[in-house]
């Protein structure tokens, strides 16, 4: 057994990326705070542009959080009563919650097995006449199947709206998340790759129309101030966070690079350990290109697993234990257990490790290590 046993090893350590940029973020809140202009303005209004570069789309609206993107979308294309919205049922709550929160039905369906994400097949079979829309999630960082759901979107005349909140910078086929359906929508929540500091997100899109809406419904639907053509919401980015973001967007491919980095390295860590064969580990498929918000294995008797990690020092986090069809706030809708079972296996089996950039080597030792003596292998 390593002489590493007894390192302690948090899930994130947001203190490691913010030191080395301490000063230019605090210079960045200071200009903000000299100017006194705190809503909207001319941080956002860089930040959206910075942003519209880097992941190359013609739309950058800044938004208040990555659920409010996403109810934005949702408002914008009009979706209420009586419209369905076929979805996974593993994900962040938010995805089925906004949803719903529009007056439309969430319909769910089952991941594939290896990834996490929506099957395309599964999708295909619950679209009805009365679906107006698919919510497509990258979960982890990691593209879902995108053509063949937008072919599929295509083929029912419905759009595809990207859940990309854990995916910025990730790539299908040389395509970037979020620029694939008819809206992509991201979270810069503090602990996913690009975080503020504190709640804020973003919707991309290359339609013209849609992203003007979106923009006018963020500010109450008021276009100019105080007529209204639509209820919108308060949705809009704080500047603050603009400017926190404008900061640590250009080292965003270094840190994309160290979380890639740290995952090639479990996988030779497990794989030359005698975990190898018990412990399934993420994986990324030919032409997508993975960032590693979480790196999520699978293992048998989780829950006992991850206490005696917490009583090591070794953070880790369930994401998520319970899928959206077996949730209480959704009973109504009649789905049962056993009705998704590749989505209840990851659920049950599933643990995120520590993976961000400024991870050691020899911490990532000891995650393995401890798994190993936790596992009795």
């Amino acid at each position: 057994m390593s002489d590493r046993l007894g390192l302690a090893v948090p899930l994130l350590d947001l203190q490691a990326q913010y030191r080395p940029l301490r000063a230019e973020l605090l210079a960045a809140i200071e200009r903000v705070c000299d100017s006194q202009r705190f809503i909207l303005g001319p941080e956002v209004e860089q930040l959206e542009a910075e942003l519209a570069r880097a992941l190359d789309t013609r739309h950058a609206i800044g938004i208040s959080s990555g659920t409010d993107a996403l109810l934005a979308v949702f408002m914008a294309l009009g979706l209420g009563p009586g419209d369905d919205v076929v979805t996974t049922t593993y994900s962040f709550f938010a995805t089925a919650g906004c949803i719903s929160r529009v007056g439309a039905t969430p319909v769910f369906v089952d991941v594939l097995p290896g990834t996490f994400n929506m099957d395309p097949d599964a999708v295909r079979a619950a679209l009805t006449a009365r679906t107006r829309a698919v919510v497509a999630v990258h979960l982890y960082g990691l593209c879902a199947d995108m053509y063949p759901l937008l072919e599929i979107a295509a083929n029912a005349g419905i759009p595809v709206i990207e859940d990309a909140a854990q995916a910025i910078g990730a790539r299908y086929q040389g395509r970037q998340a979020g620029t694939m359906g008819a809206a992509g929508c991201f979270s810069f929540f503090p602990s996913k790759n690009l975080g503020a500091f504190g709640d804020g997100g973003l919707v991309t899109t290359s339609d013209e129309t849609l992203g003007r809406e979106v923009a006018l419904l963020r500010n109450h639907g008021a276009e100019p101030k105080y007529l209204h053509q639509r209820i919108g919401g308060n949705f809009r980015l704080d500047a603050l966070q603009a400017a926190v973001l404008r900061v640590k967007l250009p080292h965003l491919p270094l840190w994309t690079d160290g979380r890639r980095r740290n995952a090639e390295r479990y996988e030779q860590l497990f794989s030359a350990s005698p975990a190898r064969d018990v412990v399934r580990r993420p994986f990324e498929p030919a032409g997508y290109h993975h960032i590693y918000n979480q790196y999520v294995i699978r293992l048998p008797d989780r829950d006992r697993v991850r206490r005696e990690l917490a009583e090591r020092g070794i953070g880790t986090e369930v994401y998520y234990p319970v899928p959206f069809h077996l949730q209480q706030c959704f009973a109504g809708l009649g789905y049962r257990g056993g009705a998704f079972p590749h989505a209840e296996e990851a659920a049950a089996t599933s643990l995120a490790l520590p993976i961000y950039a400024e991870l050691s080597e020899q911490q990532q030792s000891a995650v393995v290590d401890e798994i190993v003596r936790a596992l009795r292998l």
